[in-house]
């Protein structure tokens, strides 16, 4: 008998393999399921959203929106804290990164809430911030399952002014509300009227007929945070998502594709 031969690793301890086309499923499925395993243990029901720039920052040029945006999450979390549930309620979720996440993230931890980043590895930018509540500090490889679960979980979104990323997003969920693909009613917050209007002319594509008048009012603008948490707590009340008392269907069912109408995506 040859001593030299020994027992090969178990597949799920090959590295080498795991690393290989052949896996591709399940480390996509492993972003799946991470993240959900933390939402379930720390009772996450759902969240809301900040997008923006990484580049904007504290002492920049566009100031302003970073303390704005770390007002509005300290506002939003302390605002959730006082809603009769034991479930984490609109727990702010931002990409994970500098700028305007950094400053959503910033502003939950300031109000004492737990705050959730999606990051994913880039060539710059992209590193998390010291923000983010070490439970819910995520890395991605895969932009489409970071992009599922801003979606999934999210019941509104906030905006800030942002470059080809912040559009992305932006347009992702745009277009999933208006092909009611989100089996739920998302609040879309566009934080900078000034900036919007400038570098995106909705009414061109009302007036060439790329969208339908009602496709306005997918979306609210807003220019301080007082007044886009106003619309927000509007449109959460109205879709009855301030209503929830039980557990996140996320936390209670083992398949979170098989839940009620009305949450996630279609």
């Amino acid at each position: 008998m040859n001593e030299s031969n020994s027992r090969p690793p178990l597949a799920y301890n090959n590295e080498g393999f795991l690393r290989k086309a052949d896996a591709r499923p399940l480390r996509i499925l492993s972003e799946y399921l991470e993240p959900l395993s933390h939402f379930r243990a720390q009772g996450i029901t759902d969240t809301i959203v900040f997008f923006g720039s990484a580049r904007i920052k504290e002492d920049g040029p566009m100031a302003r929106y970073y303390e704005e945006a770390r007002q509005l999450a300290h506002m939003v979390t302390a605002w959730s804290e006082t809603l009769s549930n034991h479930a984490k309620r609109f727990v702010i979720c931002s990409g994970g990164g500098p700028g305007i996440m950094e400053a959503a993230n910033r502003g939950a931890t300031e109000a004492g809430g737990k705050t959730i980043g999606l990051n994913i590895g880039l060539p710059f930018e992209q590193f998390p911030n010291p923000w983010i509540s070490p439970e819910l500090n995520f890395e991605f490889h895969y932009f489409f399952m970071r992009k599922f679960w801003f979606a999934y979980l999210a019941k509104a979104l906030v905006v800030f002014p942002g470059g080809f990323g912040t559009m992305d997003e932006l347009f992702e969920i745009l277009t999933l509300v208006q092909t009611q693909k989100l089996r739920k009613k998302i609040a879309i917050v566009l934080y900078g009227t000034e900036y919007w209007k400038e570098v995106l002319n909705f009414d061109a594509f009302l007036k060439h007929g790329m969208i339908s008048e009602a496709d306005l009012d997918l979306f609210h603008f807003a220019d301080s945070p007082e007044t886009a948490l106003g619309i927000l707590k509007d449109k959460l009340q109205q879709a009855g998502h301030t209503h929830v008392t039980e557990a996140p269907e996320i936390a209670r069912t083992a398949n979170p594709w098989d839940g009620q109408e009305g949450v996630g995506l279609a």
